[in-house]
């Protein structure tokens, strides 16, 4: 009785700690890939003098093929949704020229997870998803903001 009882215990400390654990996986994953897809993009602006243009979520933009790894742009992220390029678009009255979201689709949907966007925007810069380069867009869609 007395061993069930310290199992018990053990996990009920242990299954909190895992979960922190796995949700500072999940984030670290996400902020390299904005880091990597970020860099790629503003290569490409760079070298041609503007962004791609605008696509589906999921898809790699026009041009975009040689610089991002298909594999990672069009996998599910780690917290669901799928990455999306967003060229001049607005979001709750402002407009950005360049950003990546991370968007809901069929195959992968986004569970809005608070706790996890957090974390990725105390990751990125300031830990409020109202302001900074990490927020959350119309929709609640978390952005990535490359230029504003």
């Amino acid at each position: 009785m007395v061993v069930v009882l310290i199992i018990s215990v053990l996990a009920t400390l242990a299954v909190p700690a895992i979960q922190r654990t796995r949700m500072k996986a999940k984030t670290a994953a996400i902020v390299g890939d904005f880091r990597t897809f970020a860099s790629a993009f503003e290569t490409y602006a760079q070298e041609t003098g503007k962004w791609p243009a605008e696509a589906a979520a999921g898809s790699i933009p026009s041009g975009m093929g040689g610089r991002l790894s298909r594999t990672a742009w069009r996998r599910k992220t780690p917290m669901g949704g799928c990455y999306n390029w967003e060229y001049d678009r607005v979001h709750f009255g402002v407009r950005y020229k360049a950003a990546i979201a991370i968007s809901a689709t069929a195959a992968a949907p986004l569970p809005l997870d608070v706790a996890q966007l957090t974390d990725i925007d105390e990751r990125i810069d300031d830990g409020n998803l109202m302001s900074g380069s990490f927020r959350l867009g119309t929709g609640n869609i978390p952005l990535f903001i490359i230029q504003p």
